[in-house]
């Protein structure tokens, strides 16, 4: 603004007054734009915990399923002999369950036993 181009009309005066005026509002603004810290801090630790509960709990439930479903499988096959195929069988339906699960806990699919 010191150059002259900007200001043809002002005296120094009114531009050392504008200036002053324009730095305490870019003050304001930052302060008003920025959130107080501790409320960040407090509100960033709970989202992250929140965050690795959900992240645990949904991939706690895909490996269950496919868990479950192996063992499943694979006592069918040492009860009946059918080697691979009850351990093939129930391994996909195993991934299947686990993923329609995940995707219920996650709210993609609408649980068929919630009366919401």
């Amino acid at each position: 603004m010191s150059d002259g181009t900007r200001n043809q009309g002002l005296p120094p005066d009114d531009e050392a007054a504008l200036s002053a005026r324009l730095q305490r509002l870019g003050d304001r603004l930052a302060q008003a734009d920025r959130p107080s810290e501790q409320e960040a801090g407090a509100r960033q630790t709970a989202n992250n915990a929140a965050g690795f509960a959900r992240g645990f709990r949904l991939s706690s439930e895909l490996v269950a399923g496919v868990l479950v479903g192996a063992m499943i499988g694979w006592l069918i096959d040492r009860w009946l002999g059918i080697s691979p195929w009850g351990l093939i069988v129930f391994l996909l339906l195993g991934f299947a369950a686990g993923v329609l699960n995940v995707m219920r806990a996650a709210g993609v699919v609408r649980d068929p036993n919630r009366n919401d």
